[in-house]
């Protein structure tokens, strides 16, 4: 295929992932940047395919057959519940196809001459980059899918483990650099750099899991751009820089929304202490009242601002159809219905914007946490649906160093006139502690699922 046309080809699909960011930067335009991206993606795929001629294209169209039957099962089967753990999934496929094809691409050119000084360093990046997202990616998504490790492990000493397993790693990377034709280097650094992955991911916690995989999908993005040095392609170079890159920002946006420092996510809850959370019996010690949907609904009844706040609860039992219903009814009563959404509530970031805009939700009723949290004073009812972390008290106690949400903000609920707690049981949320909004003088716990809960509601407002 002639450069320009190559040229021309990778400039276009280059401007489509920029405008494909930028459209999902909002949830109205978020499909069409969605579409953008896929088409900017398919383009460059199809002009290196038969530029590179890299293998013959019945294997190509094998991959493809079993990749895009692979895909179109997970899209069908996934739950959105689900979408945190296959976007680690995801995040880890291509930290490790980038080391996986830079060491292909390593072992190709070695054979006949002396790889340069950029391929060196370039598959040195991708190796070391590749592997840890690949392990640091497997174990996000055991923990998010509660196989296991659900709890920080915090191994003994795991401090020192940590540096001397990246020292070691780094050490092999500049062995790797001084003599690239030593093959023994390279996958030497991917087994270093795999260790160091699962180091990295295991000390953190459930309730910093959004920030995790937000981070994760930054490494999986710079191990590409690497890989694109490795085979000088410059489309690569350009995909994974903007995944790189917004990722690291999207992350750093993450962390200040849960007063964590990033350099903390960075080196993989480094500073964390394990300490045993308070018991439920002492939180809760029998003041928790439980209501029923006909009590719930003459509050509503009564009210004239209601706050919404939607968590994962929700998300489980796909209850956002029957909360849009729940609005509509408010709203035809004269009632002002907003929500207000918390940077991680939920598994991954903007979980819950997407599950309202798949309710058709107007997004002006999405109000950020910053902006909703002076107004909860107004508020006569602040209905929580599911969520857990993002609205414990305990958060505001940054003197406990034992308190994995300490310094964390939260959505100032308890300071509304009454809050009402759509919840199956008392359990924690993913940070394994107690909530003491559930036993406040002003909640009311409604214990149904978010689903059948909102769905009763409904039919008791109807009645009063």
């Amino acid at each position: 295929m002639p450069a320009p046309i190559v040229a021309l080809a990778y400039l276009l699909a280059a401007a489509l992932f920029i405008l494909g960011l930028k459209g999902l930067a909002h949830p109205r335009t978020a499909v069409r940047g969605n579409l953008m991206a896929a088409l900017g993606m398919l383009i460059a795929v199809v002009v290196t395919l038969f530029d590179r001629q890299i293998v013959s294209f019945e294997v190509i169209l094998a991959g493809l057959v079993v990749g895009g039957l692979f895909g179109a099962l997970l899209a069908v089967r996934v739950p959105m519940t689900g979408m945190p753990q296959m976007v680690a999934l995801l995040n880890g496929f291509g930290g490790i196809a980038s080391a996986l094809v830079a060491g292909a691409a390593l072992l190709e050119v070695s054979g006949g001459v002396m790889p340069s000084l950029q391929m060196a360093v370039a598959t040195a990046a991708a190796g070391l980059v590749g592997a840890v997202t690949f392990w640091g990616s497997l174990v996000a998504f055991i923990k998010l899918q509660g196989l296991a490790l659900e709890k920080p492990v915090l191994l003994p000493g795991r401090h020192g483990i940590l540096v001397m397993v990246a020292v070691l790693s780094l050490a092999l990377a500049g062995w790797l650099v001084a003599d690239p034709s030593n093959h023994l280097a390279y996958w030497a650094l991917v087994a270093a750099a795999s260790l160091l992955g699962l180091l990295l991911v295991i000390p953190i916690g459930g309730a910093d899991m959004p920030v995790v995989i937000s981070l994760l999908n930054s490494y999986s993005g710079l191990a590409a751009a690497a890989t694109g040095f490795v085979l000088q392609n410059t489309m690569l170079i350009i995909a994974g820089a903007l995944v790189g890159a917004a990722g690291l920002i999207l992350t750093s946006l993450m962390s200040k929304a849960m007063n964590r420092s990033l350099t903390n996510v960075l080196f993989g809850g480094f500073g964390a202490q394990a300490a045993a959370p308070a018991a439920s019996g002492d939180v809760y010690g029998g003041r928790v009242k439980s209501g029923t949907p006909e009590e719930v609904a003459m509050l509503l009844e009564g009210a004239r601002r209601v706050v919404i706040v939607p968590g994962y609860g929700m998300a489980v039992a796909q209850a956002q159809y029957a909360v849009r219903d729940l609005v509509h009814l408010l709203e035809s009563r004269g009632v002002e219905v907003e929500f207000a959404i918390h940077p991680v509530a939920g598994r991954m970031p903007g979980h819950m914007n997407v599950l309202l805009a798949e309710a058709d939700i107007p997004y002006d009723k999405l109000k950020e946490m910053d902006v909703i949290n002076p107004s909860f004073q107004q508020t006569d009812v602040a209905l929580v649906i599911g969520a857990n972390d993002v609205t414990n008290p305990v958060a505001r106690n940054t003197t406990d160093s034992g308190n994995p949400i300490a310094g964390m903000p939260i959505l100032n609920v308890d300071q509304a006139r009454a809050v009402v707690v759509v919840k199956r049981s008392l359990s924690p949320g993913f940070a394994g502690i107690p909530n003491p909004l559930f036993a406040a003088d002003n909640t009311l716990m409604l214990f149904r699922d978010a689903k059948q809960g909102i769905t009763d509601l409904i039919a008791a407002l109807k009645q009063v």
